[in-house]
C-alpha cells in the first residue's frame, strides 16, 4: 500500500513543484508505439499527466490523495480518480504507456508492477523516473546537503533511499530496459527556493515532531549566500524504461 505525505500540503506542493524536461518526454514517447491511452500513476496534481494529454487520446490519472487530485490540471481527456497504484479499476490491456513520476518509492512496487502488466497492452512501456537533491553551486550546495542530511535527514521516510540510489534496489521486471538522464533546469530566488523545501515530506514531518520550521536553521545564510537576483536550480533526474511482455 502507498503512504500519503503530501495531503497536508497538497496546494504547496501543486505550486511549488517542478516539471519535467520535454526532452524526457521525447524520449519516452520515441519509445510507446500506440497513442490511445496512458495511465500516470500517483499524478498528485497532475502535471505528468496534463504533459502527456496532448500525444494520446486520454489519460487516466490516479492517486491516492484526493487533496491532491483537488489541485490538479483540468483538461478534456484527462480523467482523475482516487485509486493505488497496486489495485485500480482499469480494465486488462488497455494502456499503450505507464507512467510513474517521483512516486514509485512510495507503491508496493512488485504489486505495483503486477497491476501494471495486467492494464496494459501487450507491448506498451512503462517509465519510472525521479529526481535527486537539487543543485545550485559550490557555496549553496553543501548549505543544502546540511539540510537534506543532518537537519531534516532523520524525518525522511526509509522509502525516500530508493530517490537516493535511483531505484536500484526496486526490481524492473520488464523486457527492453533503457536508462536515460536528464536535467530540469529553472530560475529562482531565493524565496521561491525556500517555498520549494517546504514541500518536502521530512520537513512536514519534522514540524509534527519538533513543533518548529527546520527551515529557519538555514533560512538567515541561505538568503545571504543568494542574494536579491535568481540563480539556476538544476534537478538531476533518472530515468528507466521498458517494454510490459505478456
Amino acid at each position: 500500500m502507498a503512504l500519503d505525505r503530501f495531503s497536508s500540503h497538497a496546494a504547496q506542493y501543486a505550486q511549488f513543484r517542478i516539471s519535467y524536461p520535454p526532452a524526457l518526454y521525447k524520449f519516452l514517447l520515441s519509445v510507446t508505439p500506440g497513442r490511445a491511452a496512458a495511465w500516470d500513476c500517483g499524478t498528485g496534481n497532475g502535471q505528468v499527466a496534463a504533459d502527456l494529454a496532448p500525444h494520446f487520446g486520454r489519460v487516466e490519472a490516479t492517486d491516492i490523495s484526493a487533496k491532491q487530485l483537488a489541485q490538479a490540471v483540468q483538461q478534456p481527456n484527462i480523467r482523475y480518480q482516487v485509486s493505488g497504484a497496486e489495485q485500480t479499476p482499469f480494465a486488462a490491456d488497455t494502456f499503450d504507456l505507464v507512467a510513474v513520476a517521483q512516486a514509485l518509492h512510495w507503491f508496493d512496487a512488485a504489486a505495483f508492477h503486477r497491476e501494471a502488466t495486467r492494464v496494459a497492452k501487450p507491448g506498451a512501456t512503462i517509465g519510472e523516473w525521479g529526481y535527486g537533491l537539487v543543485k545550485v553551486n559550490e557555496q549553496i550546495d553543501p548549505l543544502i546537503q546540511h539540510f537534506y542530511t543532518d537537519i531534516v535527514g532523520p524525518y525522511w521516510d526509509e522509502n525516500r533511499r530508493h530517490i537516493d540510489d535511483e531505484f536500484a534496489r526496486i526490481p524492473f521486471p520488464f523486457a527492453a530496459v533503457q536508462h536515460r538522464r536528464f536535467e530540469e533546469r529553472q530560475h529562482w530566488d531565493a524565496e521561491r527556493f525556500l517555498r520549494y523545501l517546504q514541500t518536502w515530506s521530512s520537513v512536514q514531518r519534522y514540524q509534527q515532531a519538533v513543533g518548529e520550521e527546520p527551515l529557519q536553521q538555514i533560512e538567515q545564510p541561505l538568503r545571504e549566500l543568494w542574494g536579491a537576483e535568481k540563480r539556476e536550480v538544476c534537478f538531476p533526474i533518472f530515468l528507466r524504461a521498458g517494454q510490459i511482455s505478456k
